[in-house]
């Protein structure tokens, strides 16, 4: 099996020689191939020569291309900004959206010429064109809507108006749908195997409010990507979710990608054997500061735990994203673990 053979197959719940591996890999690849954050976030060429570099030298059998968080806020008009050296970009403070006519005043979704979507596109494609077909690229089209509307209104004035104001936060959602919703379709059109958002506001707000809110919005963006152009998604929801797994379970995403901080066999139980599990790796404790040996331990564990629950569905990884100065010989034990 290619590897993307082999990721595909795990996703399906098919037979496969040995467990995927697919580490979220992100800004890690520039500090790898020596490039600035900056360097890596504008220029599509080196974004894709840092992450064929980074194959070429740990084979994971899946790659992610994402520059940040807040593409689609920027290229619905958010004021982004590069907050330090060495830091992703990110929003500048001011707040987009403030009244419904805020709202009437967003863009229609064109992922082919706002902000950055276009760069990312462009990006994809010279992935796949240097990947070829074996390697399984997942395209992330941060942020899902709940956590772009937080971005857009103001993450602490979102969370009042769930309670103060429950028609403009639906209103403004819409949009959010519509925008997430053509990335994604977007980037699945341009190559991605899979096509990854997450939603990490939505974990803050308790289970009641998220499917009041959230959950109805990731499931229609999933709809959209399954009538469109069928490409697997997944969805990402970082910190502990296990209060909301079962309901993350419902959104339609074909994978969940499982944090550290949610215990897997907790996982295993919560979430049906139909979807996919990818995680879930301690980026920091285990990944940044471990060895290779304690790598390979906790890898070990994980797999097990996988087999005691009789799953297929699954993809080691880290739990989130890899710090960018993760040792290289960490990685290698990660991508190793599954033999």
């Amino acid at each position: 099996m290619t590897p993307r053979q082999l990721v595909k197959a795990a996703i399906d719940g098919g037979e496969t020689p040995r467990f995927p591996t697919g580490p979220l890999a992100v800004h890690n690849t520039a500090t790898l191939a020596g490039v600035s954050i900056e360097d890596y976030t504008l220029d599509p060429t080196v974004m894709v020569d840092c992450i064929c570099r980074y194959y070429e030298r740990f084979h994971p059998d899946a790659v992610w291309l994402s520059a940040d968080t807040w593409i689609t806020a920027q290229a619905m008009g958010a004021a982004v900004a590069f907050p330090g050296a060495g830091q992703p970009m990110g929003g500048t403070g001011e707040t987009l959206v403030r009244s419904a006519a805020d709202i009437d005043r967003l863009p229609a979704a064109d992922p082919e010429s706002l902000g950055r979507m276009p760069l990312m596109l462009n990006a994809l494609s010279l992935l796949r064109q240097r990947l070829g077909d074996d390697v399984f690229i997942v395209a992330c089209f941060d942020q899902s809507p709940f956590s772009l509307a937080c971005s857009l209104a103001d993450i602490n004035e979102m969370m009042m108006l769930l309670v103060t104001d429950p028609p403009f936060v639906q209103a403004l959602l819409a949009r959010c749908i519509e925008h997430a919703s053509a990335y994604a379709v977007a980037l699945g059109r341009a190559g991605a195997d899979m096509l990854s958002t997450g939603d990490s506001p939505a974990g803050m707000i308790g289970p009641d409010l998220y499917e009041e809110f959230a959950l109805p919005a990731e499931r229609r963006v999933f709809n959209a990507i399954r009538a469109d152009c069928g490409v697997p998604s997944s969805l990402h929801i970082c910190g502990d979710s296990a209060h909301i797994l079962p309901a993350m379970a419902r959104a339609g995403a074909d994978v969940l990608e499982i944090d550290h901080l949610v215990n897997l066999d907790d996982a295993c139980g919560l979430v049906p054997d139909s979807i996919t599990l990818w995680g879930n790796i301690d980026p920091v404790r285990v990944l940044f500061n471990g060895t290779p040996e304690s790598v390979k331990a906790a890898c070990a564990n994980a797999i097990a735990v996988i087999r005691r629950n009789k799953r297929r569905r699954f993809v080691l990884s880290s739990g989130c994203t890899l710090p960018p100065d993760t040792p290289p010989e960490n990685i290698h034990a990660l991508v190793e673990a599954t033999g």
